[in-house]
């Protein structure tokens, strides 16, 4: 009976194998040409952002090109010891977090903003006008946008010369540290306030409109409607939001910082990403710089986790 029982079980088990299996394959063949068009997607995240991630070992060896990675000696944690312990490990975690911690309190709710008076807006053409000239900057390049930046803050720019005019005396703004921030954050909220109003907006138009037509009844206001019914529709993309940018609290886009900041303003301007750049490209110490990009990555992925754990304990909306 034992035996029998058994040979029952293991037939039920290829049985229902099998028939996932058939399930599976019918699957496939009935969605061939979603699955098509999956592939090149699928080619191009595993050629060019998981297979580099093989060479996230050299950060435990010193890394010798000559050698190769493989034949390169091993350090273990001796690469990250040199980060931790070097005398510019606290000003860049510092600088790093404060520009992260600045943008959020103005970049974040900016958009917010721009989309809920957007949606107040009663004449179409007005909403049209103020929409394309808002998404513009989005569109010119960092490059561009930097040189803008330096051509109207500098010595004999525009600005200065408004300052002149005034009897004032000029200041070098792209050569003081304490101005590398604002000129920084507020030049992010102009160029980025427009596309990023286009994800609420799309939440605001997803609201029924009976609605805003049952508040008006009530008696609610502009604000009031606003407030109980446009906010908390899209509070959901607003956490979601959230947390994607608190997850990335040590990570600033390279390319900006680079082209604004100069030695005069490391004391404010240095950030991981550009120390990653100047020793490990330009110093040559390639180890040493996958090891604090690393040390980067991780330290984003344990912010993201803490911070949805505690969005899911708080009830909101979660990442996961």
């Amino acid at each position: 009976m034992i035996h029998e029982g058994a040979i029952s079980v293991v037939s039920s088990a290829q049985g229902g194998r099998r028939s996932w299996i058939k399930t599976a394959w019918r699957e496939l063949r009935f969605h061939r040409w979603m699955y098509l068009m999956v592939i090149p997607g699928v080619v191009y995240f595993s050629i060019f952002a998981y297979a580099p991630m093989f060479g996230l070992v050299i950060a435990f060896k010193r890394f010798n090109a000559f050698t190769g990675i493989w034949d390169s000696p091993w350090v273990g944690l001796g690469n990250f010891k040199r980060f931790f312990q070097s005398i510019y490990f606290m000003r860049l975690i510092r600088n790093t977090v404060l520009i992260n911690l600045y943008s959020l309190a103005v970049g974040f709710p900016a958009p917010i903003i721009l989309a809920l008076l957007l949606n107040e807006v009663t004449r179409p053409m007005f909403k049209r006008t103020v929409q394309t000239l808002s998404y513009l900057p989005h569109f010119v390049s960092t490059v561009v946008v930097t040189s803008i930046i330096i051509n109207l803050l500098s010595m004999y720019g525009p600005i200065n010369t408004l300052i002149g005019r005034l009897g004032l005396k000029a200041i070098p703004f792209m050569n003081r540290p304490e101005w590398f921030r604002h000129i920084y954050v507020w030049s992010g909220v102009w160029q980025g306030v427009g596309w990023g109003s286009i994800i609420y907006l799309a939440g605001l138009a997803g609201i029924d409109p009976m609605l805003y037509e049952s508040a008006g009844i009530d008696g609610a206001g502009r604000l009031a409607k606003m407030w109980y019914i446009s906010i908390p529709g899209i509070l959901p993309t607003i956490m979601v939001l959230l947390l994607l940018s608190l997850g990335s609290m040590l990570s600033l886009g390279f390319e900006k910082i680079y082209l604004l900041y100069s030695p005069n303003t490391y004391e404010t301007a240095d950030v991981i990403s550009t120390y990653v750049y100047r020793a490990g490209l330009l110093g040559g110490d390639y180890s040493f710089g996958t090891a604090v990009g690393l040390f980067n990555a991780v330290i984003n992925v344990v912010l993201l986790a803490l911070f949805n754990w505690l969005a899911g304990r708080l009830q909101q909306q979660t990442l996961w």
